[in-house]
């Protein structure tokens, strides 16, 4: 095999070896930490961005655990619309307003894989796989991307994503409540599995679950010392790692599955495995974009069906834009949902759904927690008349724009039908924009449209607190949860009875 993770026995020594040790171990990685960071910085010069007050380690915890509070201090407290501070030996310039968004998004220099690989940490990292790729790997994998979202292939993955979300949707029961941050998530697992991986996992709904768990292990996995001293064998990462040699065993069991059996199968492994492309790359392609994609993905589809569910007006727009469609253009004799749906032609969910568009354009826009990262690999620029020095790490936050309430009125409030300011530089990057933009936008927005649509034809559901009744107030997104921006948990579910519309 060739990648492995560590001395097993080691690691299961380390687990198993009580809390007196692993608190040992903790005590450790904070002495480094502080000794490493509580170098005095040197005084900001005239073109440097200003510092924030204080140790610099005291920066740390807040970056990774309030990011959005943290941020929204540093402007505040410098009074600055660019500052800087320490995460360990590396600087961190975090930069807002519209010139700096421009400059940000359309710097030659500025590179999003080595930002985030310092200062993001919840993506598997395997070198050679995952991390540390070469230029030609990175392409490749790009290539092969942009390959599963053609016509042909997306077309062929719309019946398979909605077979999925029926079998899923039918073990609800005829009405009850549920956390949407967990089944809805659930619901986009299974798609973007189904879509970017292989029929062996995506067949099998244990393998699949399981790595559900084992990926949800990697974020609760993510600490700063997990991402700033990764060398130190902290609990959180001998579970990171333990989970991440899981992963990468499930995939390559499924590439050798595959080419052992000498079946061709209609999935995206079998296109990477007919383009000769090397086993690292196949298993990276997977390994990296399932998360990548299912996490961003399954926040958006989570925020919608709360959002709609909270708004019942924009859920019934919604509803007749599917059914709309169902009138027009399913040809389908049978009497199920997902196979009518399935009936309606790729270019017609694209160019033909305004209303969900806008749903998911305005659920980006206030539930998705997005800080852009970057590393400027030179040469130095200028950002807002400051010095960004080559090496150092650049980042502009989402809200800057997307909660600017100059941009967007009462930016909390969601409100499809908002029109985009016309006299504001980019005032929108829900997909990114520039030199980098979401390079599975086409194959999120089809797997948002999909599930989203069968869940509304075959559910009415409403918004409830934890004591069944309506919530007072409309739940908002927390920025501070990087990962899901969902409220705090507990405090809103989704009421559901079935339509008399079979799945």
């Amino acid at each position: 095999m060739p990648y492995i993770i560590g001395l097993h026995s080691a690691a299961s020594a380390f687990l198993s070896a009580g809390i007196v040790v692993q608190c040992s171990v903790a005590i450790v990685i904070c002495l480094v930490i502080v000794l490493t960071t509580t170098a005095s910085l040197q005084d900001d010069g005239d073109e440097a961005p200003k510092s924030l007050p204080g140790p610099a380690f005291l920066s740390i915890v807040p970056f990774f655990r309030q990011r959005y509070d943290f941020l929204n201090w540093g402007f505040h407290i410098t009074g600055q619309s660019t500052f800087q501070f320490q995460l360990m030996s590396n600087t961190v310039i975090v930069v807002s307003g519209a010139s700096a968004r421009r400059a940000f998004f359309y710097a030659k220099g500025f590179d999003l894989t080595e930002g985030f690989k310092i200062l993001s940490g919840a993506i598997p990292m395997v070198r050679g796989v995952t991390s540390g790729l070469q230029t030609k790997r990175i392409s490749v994998i790009h290539k092969r991307l942009a390959a599963v979202q053609k016509n042909l292939p997306l077309s062929n993955l719309i019946p398979a994503i909605l077979e999925d979300s029926r079998q899923l949707l039918e073990s609800y029961g005829p009405s009850g409540t549920f956390d949407p941050f967990e089944k809805i998530y659930e619901l986009i697992f299974q798609a973007t599995v189904r879509s970017l991986s292989s029929s062996e996992i995506s067949d099998d709904p244990a393998l699949v679950a399981r790595l559900k768990t084992l990926y949800d292990r990697l974020d609760t996995g993510t600490t700063p010392a997990t991402v700033l001293v990764p060398w130190l064998p902290t609990p959180a990462m001998i579970k990171k790692l333990w989970a991440t040699k899981e992963i990468y065993e499930i995939v390559v069991r499924a590439i050798d599955s595959r080419q052992q059996s000498g079946i061709s199968r209609n999935d995206t492994l079998q296109m990477l495995v007919d383009s000769g492309d090397e086993k690292l790359v196949v298993v990276g392609f997977i390994m990296g974009l399932l998360i990548a994609g299912a996490r961003a993905t399954g926040t958006t589809a989570s925020w919608i069906v709360t959002f709609l569910g909270g708004h019942g007006d924009w859920r019934q727009k919604a509803k007749t834009e599917v059914e709309s469609l169902l009138t027009e253009y399913s040809n389908s004799t049978a009497a199920s949902l997902s196979a009518r749906l399935a009936d309606i032609p790729l270019e017609i969910w694209e160019s033909q759904t305004p209303v969900l568009d806008a749903i998911i354009r305005e659920t980006l826009r206030v539930a998705q927690p997005h800080t852009a990262m970057r590393r400027n690999l030179g040469p130095e620029v200028y950002i807002n008349d400051k010095l960004i020095p080559s090496g150092a790490y650049v980042v502009y936050p989402f809200s800057d724009v997307h909660l600017d309430p100059e941009i967007y009125a009462e930016p909390w409030r969601f409100d499809p039908s908002r029109k985009e300011a016309s006299k504001v530089d980019l005032p929108y990057v829900g997909w990114g924009v520039g030199k980098t933009t979401c390079l599975g936008t086409r194959l999120a927005k089809v797997e948002l449209k999909l599930t989203t649509a069968l869940f509304l034809l075959a559910f009415d559901h409403t918004l409830v607190d934890k004591s069944g009744e309506a919530p007072t107030v409309p739940p908002t997104p927390n920025w501070n949860d990087i990962l899901m921006c969902r409220p705090p948990q507990g405090s809103c579910y989704v009421k559901y009875t079935r339509t008399n519309l079979a799945l």
